[in-house]
């Protein structure tokens, strides 16, 4: 056997099948009967098989007559002890009245570890041997936590209605293994479901269709005693179900009420078929023109139906509205009636995603239209006392038209009539008709009429207006007398009249047997204006308004009417058509000699021709007469000219006077004389930029032909005529630079050149840069009471005489005085001379220079006066008071002026003081023209320190010297020069020189005098 010891108590495994009593071991406070000497041993209550849920207490019963013995339970041969708390396990504990025999086991909040074989033992006393009562089985009850549902709980399965689908639901672990069931149920319209809090299993409707064909299985849990329920459902759906749960429910004796999960059901399904409204009594039977509104509805469908409408098999509606509430599917085909929808069939289909075909419903269109139009053939227009011949053809109708002819009021009869198919299953009715036709049926109505019964409310007609064709009778012209001498530019107008005629006549003029038309588009001014043909009872007129020109002098003008016509003819003086001047050479050089010959064309009467050149008369040699044009009088006339390079561009004239028209017409040649290029009197040759800025070199050069090219060259280097980075040339050969600086001043030598020869001109540019300063001597020193020149040396463009300023830096405005200073300018060299130098005029100058080109040059420097050394006597004799036992250390301070630096030396009594040894320290420091040293005594001994120090500061321009005093610490001496510095009714402000210390801090009393 082993044993285990808890607590103060042993706890003994003890195998099944052996039985074991602990004897011997009562002690204070342990489960034992009181003995009685007479009392019988045995139980008078024994425990019974128990079944809890876990989480739940349990209790086993124990009632024992055994005085004197120890009573304790064993859990599956484990002896738990018999104390009654049961320190090993803290769920467990004894219940009951010992002395009277009870010890009952009570178990709290039982699990899994709890479910054993119990037995209640009662140890050997005096009174008697061990009892031990019956085993019993505590099972414990494990209900499922959670069930998993494949699909996931909660979601949403779309399944197609018919097809089988195969769901799987598993417990969690368990004990005793669960019952899984699945059925169908309604999902609850009016519960929370996405309430927090509310458990799965409340919000499922109970009840519902059980599934029958499942299968499960039972499997180990994941520890012992535990089991796993799996089972698995096949589902076929059918379009009821569609928004039904799928539930799986886990039922056990360990649960109250079976746990549930769901899934919802979205079961797809085909729609019903769909219906046509047909708004009307008779189905298909429409006219044309009408607004058939038709409206088609599916019932059903997940999803609901998609509807589109077609017509002969093709889609021409595609829209449709959805009431998912009811799960109708409407759409209204809206279409205005045409004949050519006769025997067109409409259909709406229905489908959705799962419908295994198209689902139709159609209709056939009956259409009834009258004809479209009404046509008649051949002309209504003949002359008089012939035969007309018309046919009236109706466009296609359905049902058939019949025709009737009218000519005014009158009925004529046809001479034929036929009936012939027509579009859209119509009918075309057609009617031939021919008559005599006379003077006075002109202009009356024929009306071709088309009437059916099944158009009562309606009329078709198409007319014609008879028009019978007779000739006019008489024909003149009325306007400007033939002969008369009209002007060029005079405007004529001539009248074309006619009387009777039909049609109207059509009065069409003539000039020389061209007709006469006005120009297109209309030119202003307009030379010829051509009216419109007017009526004024049976007489017609038609006017021609012509402003005179050459053509038309001695032109023949003709007005025609049929067979019947009238004419005139127009005298017309005009100045000369056109004045041209020939040349006998184009290209011209000086010394050419070059014939020009005017020529004026053509002139009603003759015309003098005179020539002159830029106001200038030049004599001619006039040319024989010869004829001309539009039946006028030409002319000609010549010059000879010897020509140079100043004619260039200048006008020769020609003029052609007509002294009876007192009109003069003129020409000139402008004459073209090549030369090589000059430059002109307006010539740049300096040109001044800023650095940094653009410049341009202007060109005026004149040249003929214009300069094939314009060089420029700088300093040897020819600039690309294509262009560079920092230049181009211009058009007009100027160069143009930019970003100019000072090396680009200088010479520019332009060439000019074009076929007749070259040219050459010296351009300068002149580039202003802002000064620099190239040379300050920093610092610029003097001894005192000397002279020297603070010398300013700067770069500069242009160099201005007063471009040289100076400033003193100082604090105080009266520091910055310069008027004990000489100014000094020459060229790029600016002085400031100083006479007599003193110490005040040391300090910091600027030079300032200002040529005019932004930014002025600035520079600093430094005037230092060289002095000899001025070492500070605060009193006639300094003191200094250290304690002399060897510890202490003193100070010594002294101060000194003087430019250059100084050099400090030290005595003690008159001897110098060796700064090797290690009690003196001394450090030097230097701030501009003030020096100062420091020396330090180490462990004052007034044997050998009190003693008179004597600082010595010296420069290369002389030394100067300050006693200091090494004494003990004494009293302080009195201090000096007490004065009133302000004072008031009631308070007296004072000061003072404080005494020398003695050594220590000293305070200050004020005493008033005593009052009298």
């Amino acid at each position: 056997m082993g044993a285990i010891g808890r607590g103060s108590w042993m706890a003994l495994r003890i195998p099944i099948q052996t039985r074991l009593l602990l004897m011997g071991l009562l002690t204070t406070g342990l489960a034992q009967l009181p003995i009685t000497a007479s009392v019988s041993r045995g139980f008078w209550a024994l425990p019974e098989n128990t079944t809890v849920v876990e989480g739940a207490a349990a209790e086993l019963q124990c009632g024992v007559s055994a005085p004197g013995s120890a009573v304790q339970w064993a859990k599956d041969g484990l002896l738990l002890g018999p104390d009654p708390r049961i320190p090993s396990f803290p769920r467990y504990h004894l219940e009951g009245d010992p002395t009277k025999g009870e010890f009952h086991l009570h178990i709290e909040a039982c699990d899994l570890s709890d479910d054993a074989e119990y037995e209640c033992q009662v140890g050997r006393s005096e009174t008697g041997p061990e009892l031990v009562s019956p085993r019993v089985i505590l099972s414990v009850l494990v209900p499922p936590k959670v069930l998993q549902l494949t699909p996931e709980a909660g979601s949403t399965v779309t399944w197609v209605a018919g097809q089988e689908y195969v769901v799987s639901c598993a417990s969690g672990d368990a004990k005793p293994a669960p019952d899984i069931t699945f059925l169908q149920s309604h999902a609850p319209q009016d519960l929370p479901w996405g309430e927090p809090g509310t458990p799965p299993a409340l919000l499922l409707p109970q009840g519902g269709q059980i599934i029958s064909d499942i299968s499960a299985n039972v499997n180990e849990g994941s520890q012992e005693k535990l089991f796993i329920t799996e089972a698995t459902a096949r589902v076929t759906p059918q379009s009821s179900d569609n928004g039904k749960l799928l539930v799986c429910e886990g039922s056990s004796p360990a649960l109250d009420t079976p746990i549930k999960v769901s899934v919802t059901m979205n079961v797809l399904f085909p729609p019903g078929p769909p219906t046509i409204d047909w708004p009307g009594l008779e189905e298909g039977h429409v006219r044309a023109g009408q607004r058939l509104e038709l409206l088609c509805v599916a019932q059903g469908g997940n999803p609901p139906a998609t509807l589109q409408w077609l017509k002969n098999g093709q889609p021409i509606y595609t829209a449709w509205d959805t009431e998912h509430a009811q799960v109708v599917a409407r759409s209204m085909l809206v279409m205005n009636v045409r004949p050519e929808d006769h025997g067109a069939r409409l259909s709406c289909e229905a489908h959705n995603s799962v419908s295994k075909g198209v689902q139709e419903r159609g209709v056939t269109l009956q259409v009834t239209f009258p004809p479209s139009a009404i046509t008649i053939l051949g002309s209504a227009s003949q002359s008089e006392n012939k035969n007309v011949t018309l046919s009236c053809i109706t466009k296609s109708s359905r049902p058939r038209v019949l025709l009737r002819w009218w000519l005014g009021w009158r009925q004529l009869l046809p001479t034929e009539e036929m009936i012939m198919d027509g579009l859209y299953g119509g009918h075309i009715s057609v009617s031939n008709l021919t008559f005599l036709v006379r003077r006075e049926d002109n202009g009356l109505t024929l009306t071709c009429e088309a009437f059916s019964e099944a158009f009562t409310k309606e009329t078709f007609k198409k007319s014609l207006t008879l028009n019978v064709k007779y000739p006019a009778q008489k024909l003149w012209i009325e306007g400007s007398p033939e002969g008369q001498h009209l002007r060029a530019g005079t405007r004529v107008k001539l009248v074309c009249l006619a009387i009777g005629g039909n049609p109207d006549p059509s009065l069409t003029w003539y000039k020389d047997s061209r007709t006469v038309t006005e120009p297109w588009p209309p030119q202003e001014p307009r030379r010829v204006q051509l009216g419109s043909l007017e009526k004024s009872g049976s007489t017609f007129s038609r006017e021609l308004v012509l402003i005179t020109g050459p053509s038309d002098n001695q032109a023949k003008f003709t007005c025609k009417a049929g067979q019947l016509s009238a004419s005139t003819q127009l005298v017309v003086q005009f100045p000369p058509t056109n004045v041209t001047i020939l040349a006998n050479a184009s290209a011209l050089r000086s010394g050419d000699a070059l014939n020009l010959t005017c020529v004026s064309v053509s002139s009603n009467p003759p015309v003098n021709l005179s020539w002159d050149k830029e106001g200038e008369r030049l004599e001619g040699v006039a040319a024989p007469p010869r004829s001309a044009p539009f039946k006028g009088s030409a002319a000609a006339r010549s010059v000879l000219l010897r020509i140079s390079s100043r004619d260039h561009g200048h006008r020769v004239t020609c003029r052609a006077h007509s002294t009876e028209l007192r009109e003069t017409v003129s020409a000139f040649y402008r004459l073209n004389v090549l030369y090589p290029p000059e430059f002109l009197g307006e010539q740049v040759l300096v040109v001044t930029a800023v650095e940094q800025g653009e410049a341009l070199l202007p060109v005026s050069v004149s040249a003929n032909p214009a300069p094939e090219a314009f060089n420029w060259t700088f300093r040897g280097y020819r600039l690309s005529p294509a262009g560079g980075p920092r230049h181009r040339i211009l058009s007009g050969g100027a160069l143009q630079l930019w970003n100019v600086t000072r090396a680009d001043d200088g010479l520019y030598q332009l060439h000019c050149q074009n076929s007749e020869g070259t040219a050459e001109a010296l351009v300068r540019l002149d580039v202003h840069y802002a000064p620099t300063i190239r040379a300050l001597q920093d610092p610029t020193e003097v001894n005192i009471g000397g002279s020297v020149d603070i010398v300013c040396t700067v770069d500069a463009n242009p160099i201005l005489p007063g471009m040289f300023n100076w400033e003193r830096l100082g604090e105080e405005e009266e520091d910055q005085s310069l008027d004990d200073m000489e100014k000094i300018s020459k060229g790029s060299t600016g002085r400031l001379r100083i006479h007599n130098a003193k110490l005040t005029q040391a300090g910091a100058y600027q030079c300032i220079v200002d040529n005019g080109v932004p930014p002025p040059a600035r520079g600093l420097v430094r005037l230092v006066i060289r002095f000899a050394p001025q070492v500070e006597h605060p009193t006639p004799l300094t003191k200094v008071a250290a304690a002399g036992d060897s510890t202490s250390s003193a100070t010594l301070h002294c101060r000194a002026r003087g430019v250059p630096n100084i050099v400090f030396t030290w005595t003690k009594n008159g001897v110098p003081l060796d700064l090797q040894d290690p009690r003196y320290t001394e450090h030097t420091y230097h701030q501009g023209g003030v020096h100062s040293s420091l020396l330090t005594i180490a462990n004052v001994s007034a044997a050998q320190d009190y003693a008179l120090f004597t600082c010595i500061a010296t420069n290369p321009l002389g030394s100067d010297h300050t006693n200091i005093q090494l004494v003990s610490i004494s009293r302080p001496d009195p201090p000096s020069g007490l004065r009133v510095m302000s004072m008031t009714p009631y308070s007296v402000g004072l000061e003072w020189k404080p005494g020398f210390d003695g050594g220590l801090p000293q305070r200050f009393q004020i005493r008033p005098p005593p009052s009298h």
